[in-house]
């Protein structure tokens, strides 16, 4: 059973939110297509981000804990991270959003994008030799540039605060990948890529990695999502 470690962290993060988005109170099976739309346009740079820095070994896969089929270098589970992961954050997403008033987190918003890019460009700057934290910092910075300047959303705060909420899901899901519970991890870091500071086993870009993926896939869930008088009163 241990090839199929990393497909098995897949399918138990995401079953379990499938099964209950047929739910009549919840009907998150009729925002499947705008889900899908997001997380594909999302995958696409962080899959070629992915492919890029398996190539220069920034980070490498235990060959132990897969089934053996790669495409384009990647492991299969690896293409399937980029789906049933931000399928499960959506989904909890959703239904937080739909069933609690957690608007009045979007009073931080401006705080929130002045701490993550001034914080994100002085990383930046200060570790440009290490690739992981300097593409990873960037990345969020653009983010939160094009989101709150260009896009000008206004739900950050709510997003932010609900991937606060993730965290528990996020240091089981890193934590068995980068080997907690594991005799190695199923996925290796390049410790000259990064910053070494690690949250139990967890690399700390990896946070950051997460919540510039999160963002992304809601904000184009919401762009996408097909039934506008329930996105008002849902989001």
């Amino acid at each position: 059973m241990q090839q199929y470690t990393y497909l098995l962290i897949n399918i138990f993060t995401v079953i379990i939110c499938f099964i209950f988005s047929f739910d009549k109170r919840i009907r998150f099976d009729q925002y499947f297509k705008a889900f899908a739309v997001a997380a594909v346009l999302t995958a696409i740079p962080f899959i070629a981000w992915d492919i890029w820095f398996t190539a220069r070994g920034v980070w490498w896969f235990n060959k132990d804990y897969t089934i053996g089929v790669l495409l384009a270098g990647l492991p299969v589970e690896e293409w399937l991270f980029f789906i049933c992961i931000p399928f499960s954050c959506t989904f909890t997403y959703f239904c937080l959003r739909k069933f609690f008033d957690i608007s009045w987190a979007n009073g931080f918003n401006n705080m929130i994008v002045f701490a993550t890019c001034v914080g994100c460009i002085l990383i930046a700057l200060l570790h440009h030799f290490q690739l992981y934290t300097l593409v990873t910092a960037v990345a969020a910075t653009l983010t939160m540039i094009f989101l709150h300047f260009i896009a000008k959303v206004e739900w950050i705060g709510e997003a932010s605060l609900m991937y606060f909420c993730l965290m528990p899901g996020f240091f089981v899901v890193n934590g068995v990948l980068t080997g907690t519970g594991l005799e190695a991890p199923v996925v290796n870091y390049n410790p000259h890529e990064i910053l070494n500071i690690r949250m139990l086993t967890i690399p700390v870009e990896d946070a950051v990695y997460g919540y510039t993926q999160f963002l992304l896939v809601i904000y184009f869930f919401k762009l996408f999502s097909p039934l506008p008088v329930l996105q008002k009163a849902a989001y």
